[in-house]
């Protein structure tokens, strides 16, 4: 493998190559599509194989903060047959593909950007037929990666190019150039090259790399003038080795470049080239504005664990942070809503000292009530504003810290964010903190839209308290308020946003357009705001940059850039106004961001980039479709491969084993970015076991229901509505059905209506019941397990109530662990091959090849339920017939049991 990444790109090649079997990865479609992703495993020739990747090259050209970024990476094919390689990206998640291109022997297949839904309808004519494409996924908190794969011609060179474009954002006082390098093995060209144009004046450039030794350090090169910083890393093929004679590569982490320009205006630095402008503002030596913030944080039942804990931790160090002209107050809230205070206080240390001994007091329960929770924040604000408790000139702020989504009182999103905004009416920013992965971004992300704020995901993991701190750093020290950038009307237009509600220390303001008159005396800006003290007003006139004049030893190739830093600038505007406001407004704006976006070949989420890849006799190849994600789509797609450390719900990139609806039986296999699913037919009253684990003492047991009457269809629909739960060691039985929660312990009775939300606490056992929707059942040191409730029309004429039964964390549970469900979590080896057309067109069928055994499988779906418990997901899975005969150990009438909590 080997690969190289640029200004946050990671890119790797490979040929996928092994003793005996040939593994064939990376045939993914998206998730949900028809026909799902494809995977297969194809038995080639064992003959010792190679390909040599002999160039990786990254060039990063930075021009007043526009990046633009041109990957190229060579390989041949030493072999006499042709070898599939394999080709990874990891690029920023706030920059946009502008051209991915491939050269085969000559011949070049350029990328075409097209609108999403008619790149998608490509896409889906492949997958269908067998072929395959490539696919854009998440790839950490920052990044996303984009991969494909080609077939390379024996004895024949590839060349893969990739450029993207962005704006390079201002926090916290430095720009951040990141590169992510994993090349796992040594390239005879590798060279990560970066040069830096300010015509600002460059104020300081730092680069490091968390792979740099002592003996690679110096290889990093960096010379820096007043206006021009380049920087490059260009170790040899020895330089590169983890030890003399070694294949791996020291080079594995990341290269990160930041640095600043000079602020020595009040105005701001104002550049013009070739008919467009751009206005970068961040006046120096501005005072700090008092703050007056009221903090929501929620402590429902869901921020159990490490998350209450990282939160107290975060919360301790962002009181101590807080100013002596500053002042705050702290509502906590689950279905109750508490505040610390009746109103703002000082942030004087008698009083942050009670704070913190309030904030380490702060326990979880029950529901989540954001609406009462932020209304009652912006009343306190309003309040104390009125009566002239705060000072005047001073910023009002509520941060919201929530990990879950409202469901309790006012539950429906849009109505909060009425409700909010209504009682905001532009009075204060609302800043909106997701915690973890089953919090409502997109709610939260409109929310502080709509009320002069922004929202921010928080990511679990051992930082998450030092992410929360960081993000209150960036807006703890305002400096200007209701900012307006004003140009004169018949000199410009096409402007981007020009009114900003804050200005915060380490931030900048970036506003672009187009110049209707080349005559610049005339172009007079000016710059009003609100300040600490005073109103804040400068005037000034642009000049135009002579780029040559500036860098006259630069063949400058960049010299749009100011157009396409506004066509970038408005994009992304033009998205974010497409979440808010009415139907016309959103949708006026999704029409104009499409047409620049396609203008511009830009890769946005409304546009697709398509390369059609060469014909191949002996696979056929699909279009290469690179997409965008937006910020939900990555949210939805981390939940899949998240990882949790703490005592919430574990969707892990380790297997997650289901069986909801009618009843279907799922074995998501993260790893290998697919699912095995099947189905259960029996009469309804039969009791099945599914998790049975003699070592650990633990039992689960489901009861099936058919409908009430047999439909017109003739088909009867069985469902779960009874499990029956055993814990052994800890005398421990649960009773949990579509009716109520029985909770059996050491001679106690306790029944929980589901039209509660309740958390009920054990020394061994905890649950957490959200009113008519989720059970989770967390035992010590164990496994946990999350019983989903579908409630359904009571005058329905045919359906009823039922469960779903979902096990996380079980690699807790011992080898021995077996039933209809819990013999998966052993884990599964499978081949599927010979994929070809089934009896519907967009569902083919394969041969599988499992437990010794060669099935005929099909490529279908089925709904996951464990996030959205109404609609549910498509999860694509290959389907096995017959009650799953094949895959699942003997018979499924060996799981029958006489007693909901009888053994076998």
């Amino acid at each position: 493998m080997s690969g190289v990444s640029g200004a946050g790109l990671l890119v790797c090649l490979w040929l996928a190559s092994g003793q005996g079997d040939l593994l064939i990865p990376g045939q993914d479609g998206p998730l949900g599509e028809a026909g799902g992703p494809v995977r297969t495993q194809q038995k080639r020739s064992t003959a010792d194989v190679t390909v040599e990747v002999y160039s990786v090259t990254v060039d990063c050209t930075v021009a007043s903060r526009f990046a633009h970024t041109v990957m190229t990476s060579k390989a041949l094919n030493k072999a006499n047959v042709s070898k599939e390689i394999f080709f990874e990206v990891d690029l920023p998640k706030t920059a946009f593909i502008t051209n991915f291109s491939m050269e085969i022997d000559g011949q070049v297949y350029v990328g075409e950007v097209k609108e999403k839904e008619k790149a998608k309808k490509q896409y889906e004519k492949a997958v269908s037929s067998g072929q395959t494409a490539g696919l854009v996924k998440v790839s950490g908190r920052k990044m996303e990666k984009f991969s494909v794969s080609v077939n390379v011609a024996a004895q024949s060179n590839v060349t893969f190019v990739l450029t993207y474009e962005e704006l390079l954002q201002r926090q916290r006082g430095q720009y951040e150039i990141l590169t992510r390098v994993k090349p796992k093995q040594v390239v005879q060209e590798f060279q990560i090259v970066a040069n830096i144009y300010e015509p600002q004046g460059i104020d300081h450039v730092d680069a490091h790399a968390t792979f740099l030794s002592n003996e690679l350090l110096p290889l990093v090169e960096k010379t820096v003038s007043d206006k021009k910083a380049h920087i490059s890393f260009s170790p040899t093929v020895d330089q590169q080795r983890q030890c003399p004679g070694c294949a791996g590569s020291l080079i594995d982490g990341d290269f990160v470049i930041k640095y600043d320009v000079k602020h020595d205006t009040s105005l701001g630095d104002i550049q013009v080239v070739n008919g467009y402008f751009v206005h970068f503002f961040a006046p120096p030596d501005l005072p700090r504005v008092p703050t007056n913030v009221v903090f929501v944080i929620d402590r429902s039942g869901s921020m159990y664990g490490t998350k209450m804990q990282q939160t107290r931790e975060a919360m301790l160090e962002i009181l101590e942070d807080l100013k002596e002209d500053d002042c705050f107050a702290i509502i906590v809230f689950d279905d109750q809503i508490d505040p610390w205070k009746e109103r703002l206080i000082k942030a004087t240390k008698e009083n942050v000292d009670s704070a913190k001994s309030y904030i380490r007091g702060i326990k979880d329960n029950g529901g989540t009530n954001i609406n009462d929770a932020v209304l009652r924040a912006v009343k306190m604000l309003q309040t104390d504003r009125a009566e002239k408790r705060i000072p005047e000139r001073s910023a009002d702020m509520i941060i919201l810290l929530t990990d879950g989504m409202p469901n309790v009182g006012e539950s429906d999103p849009l109505e909060i964010q009425e409700n909010v905004q209504s009682a905001n009416n532009g009075s204060m920013s609302v800043f909106s903190l997701g915690f973890g992965n089953n919090v409502d971004y997109g709610f939260l992300n409109v929310l502080s839209q709509q009320n002069k704020g922004l929202a921010r995901r928080i990511f679990e993991g051992s930082d998450a308290a030092l992410q929360l701190q960081n993000f209150y750093e960036e807006v703890a020290s305002p400096l200007l308020s209701e900012v307006n950038l004003r140009y004169p009307d018949n000199a410009v237009d096409k402007i981007t946003t020009n009114h900003f509600s804050q200005l915060y220390n380490g931030s900048e303001i970036v506003v672009a357009g187009l110049l209707l008159d080349n005559d610049l005396d005339n172009f007079l800006v000016e710059v009003v705001a609100k300040g600490s003290e005073d109103n804040f007003q400068v005037q000034g006139k642009a000049s135009a940059l002579d780029w040559g004049t500036i860098y006259p030893d630069e063949e400058y190739i960049f010299g749009d850039f100011t157009e396409r830093l506004w066509a970038y600038l408005t994009i992304q505007q033009l998205l974010e106004k497409s979440k808010s406001g009415d139907q016309d407004e959103k949708s006026n704006a999704t029409a104009k961001a499409l047409d620049m976006s396609l203008q511009y070949s830009f890769v946005t989420p409304l546009t697709s980039m398509v390369v059609t890849k060469p014909e191949d006799e002996d696979r056929p190849d699909g279009p290469l479709i690179a997409n965008k994600l937006t910020e939900e789509e990555r949210q939805q797609a981390e939940r899949v491969s998240y990882r949790h450390s703490s005592s919430n719900y574990h969707y892990a990139s380790s297997p997650t084993y289901f069986v909801d609806g009618d009843p279907h039986f799922i074995i998501e296999l993260p790893d290998r970015d697919d699912a095995l699913c099947f189905n259960i037919n029996d009469k309804p009253g039969t009791i099945f076991n599914l998790v049975k684990d003699p070592k650990s003492g633990i039992l689960v047991n489901g009861q099936i229901i058919g409908d009430k009457q047999m439909p017109p269809d003739g088909k009867m629909n069985t469902y779960f509505w009874r499990f029956g739960i055993i814990q052994q060691r800890l005398g421990l039985r649960l009773e949990v059905s579509t009716n109520s929660i029985l909770v059996l312990q050491d001679g106690e009775r306790v029944r929980l209506p589901w039209s509660n939300t309740t958390t009920l606490k054990r020394d061994n056992v905890d649950l957490l019941l959200t009113k008519d929707r989720s059970l989770t059942i967390t035992l010590k040191d164990s496994v946990k397990f999350v019983i989903l409730l579908h409630k359904v029309w009571k005058k329905h004429p045919y359906h009823r109530d039922y469960l779903g039964f979902y096990t996380l964390d079980t690699h807790l549970l011992s080898p021995s662990v077996h039933g209809l469900l819990g013999q998966f979590y052993r884990g599964i080896e499978y081949e599927v091959t010979d994929l070809h057309p089934g009896e519907v067109p967009e569902k083919p069928d394969a041969t599988m090849f499992v437990k010794g055994q060669e099935l005929n499988v099909t490529r279908g779906w089925q709904r996951d339920f464990k996030r959205d418990v109404k609609n549910g997901e498509n999860v694509p899975c290959w389907f096995v017939h017959n009650n799953g005969t094949g895959l699942i150990d003997g018979e499924v009438s060996d799981y029958i049991v006489s007693g909901l909590f009888k053994t076998l």
